[in-house]
């Protein structure tokens, strides 16, 4: 029998396990897994299902070492959790057991509710369904398995919990799930800029009034975690070529969807075949046990092994698009300051329709054009405060001497362009 030394606080939280269970991680190195319900949840299978949801979509494109899983978030998004709830409780903050177990097990599964590829394919294979709320009902049904021992963390993650500081802890401007994504994303991708001291921030969190606190001797690891945010946003999770590729397998799935839902039998897995077939919204989440059901035996594998077979359909788009998705060929890509002028959109729509044969309408699946957008730090909504040892609290925007933290304040947008390689 291990026994924590928590104090007479945690005086019940006593580790029975036959066995100490730990996660050599590659980021935070060895995480223990504190106690067998926390051990179950890791192992249910819709936690186990994110090994094969890669956690940056189609960044390994760029960045060929990009092969981490949401799983691997997952496990270090927990590890950031507990290092906070141990510090805020030794700073004199009450954490109960329950409140312990329900805070790690809102992070362990507050992205169970991603599609294969994370967000690339998230308002494509659904109906403008975000991932949360698909988080929130698989939730639901693993708290009726547990006969309600998810309750604290199900209302921890809907931030219907009186202490209203582990939802922040959860979601929020310093979350650990934003702390973990960027920590490891810089690592797997070799982009050091991105790099922060995640656990060092944990370790600096206070509660005020039920809200987070920044104590102020961490405000240098908030300035570089806010500048590190919007240089991975920039150098990674809207690097041009991630933003083609991802744009390219939309099309790809978009096609997919058309031609399965007039009558084409495409190959694909059965769960796979059943939302590119069906118009699946969140009411059909919550009426239609078999929604979620084909929903938890999707990952990335199903698309990857349909891409394989579909650029040897008879669809010329079709084809041409998993071809290229497979073989990297990819869109090529123009992003600019400024829209791009809708006759250049529509240049580029004859221009394919001539070069492949195509209806015009068929060639449309050949350009992709939009926006995109960053909103680095809003301190309107939800801000990020710093403690000073008089006690007085000051958000960071005013707090930092940092010449730039204004810039980083201003939401940023930029318009792109992609089309097909000739």
């Amino acid at each position: 029998m291990k026994i924590r030394p928590l104090g007479n606080q945690w005086s019940f939280l006593i580790y029975m396990q036959p066995k100490r269970k730990i996660i050599n991680d590659p980021v935070f190195g060895f995480v223990n897994i504190p106690d067998e319900f926390i051990y179950e949840l890791i192992q249910h299978p819709c936690l186990q299902r994110l090994n094969r949801i890669r956690q940056l979509g189609m960044a390994s494109y760029v960045y060929p070492g990009a092969q981490h899983t949401r799983f691997h978030h997952t496990i270090g998004a927990m590890y950031l959790m507990e290092v906070a709830l141990l510090n805020l409780r030794d700073k004199g903050h009450e954490i109960t057991r329950d409140e312990y177990r329900g805070a790690l097990a809102a992070i362990l599964m507050h992205d169970i509710g991603h599609t294969p590829f994370s967000h690339v394919l998230e308002d494509v294979l659904v109906n403008h369904v975000p991932h949360e709320a698909i988080s929130l009902l698989l939730m639901e049904r693993i708290n009726e398995e547990k006969q309600g021992a998810l309750q604290t963390a199900i209302d921890i993650f809907r931030d219907r919990y009186p202490k209203r500081f582990l939802h922040q802890l959860v979601s929020g401007q310093l979350d650990v799930d934003r702390l973990d994504y960027l920590q490891r994303d810089s690592f797997f991708t070799g982009v050091s800029e991105g790099s922060i001291g995640a656990a060092r921030i944990m370790k600096m969190l206070d509660v005020i009034d039920d809200k987070l606190v920044v104590e102020s001797k961490g405000i240098y690891s908030i300035e570089n975690f806010l500048m590190s945010r919007r240089f991975m946003y920039w150098q990674v999770y809207l690097h041009k070529t991630a933003v083609a590729s991802e744009k390219m397998l939309i099309n790809t799935i978009n096609r997919a969807k058309h031609l399965s839902r007039n009558g084409e039998e495409l190959f694909a897995s059965p769960s796979l075949a059943f939302f590119l077939k069906n118009d699946i919204t969140l009411n059909d989440f919550r009426d239609r046990p078999e929604v979620l059901e084909h929903f938890t035996n999707l990952d990335d594998n199903d698309i990857w092994t349909s891409l394989k077979v579909w650029k040897s359909h008879r669809d010329k788009v079709l084809s041409l698009l998993s071809s290229g998705m497979v073989n990297r060929k990819l869109f090529k890509i123009q992003i600019s300051n400024e829209p791009h002028p809708a006759e250049r959109r529509h240049e580029l729509i004859r221009k394919f329709s001539r070069q492949y044969g195509i209806s015009e309408s068929e060639a449309t699946y050949f350009v992709s054009s939009d926006s995109l957008v960053t909103d680095m730090y809003n301190k309107y909504d939800e801000s990020i405060m710093i403690l000073y040892r008089d006690g007085s609290i000051k958000d960071i925007s005013s707090a930092s001497d940092m010449f730039n933290i204004e810039v980083l304040s201003k939401k940023v947008e930029k318009y792109y362009l992609a089309y097909m390689r000739d």
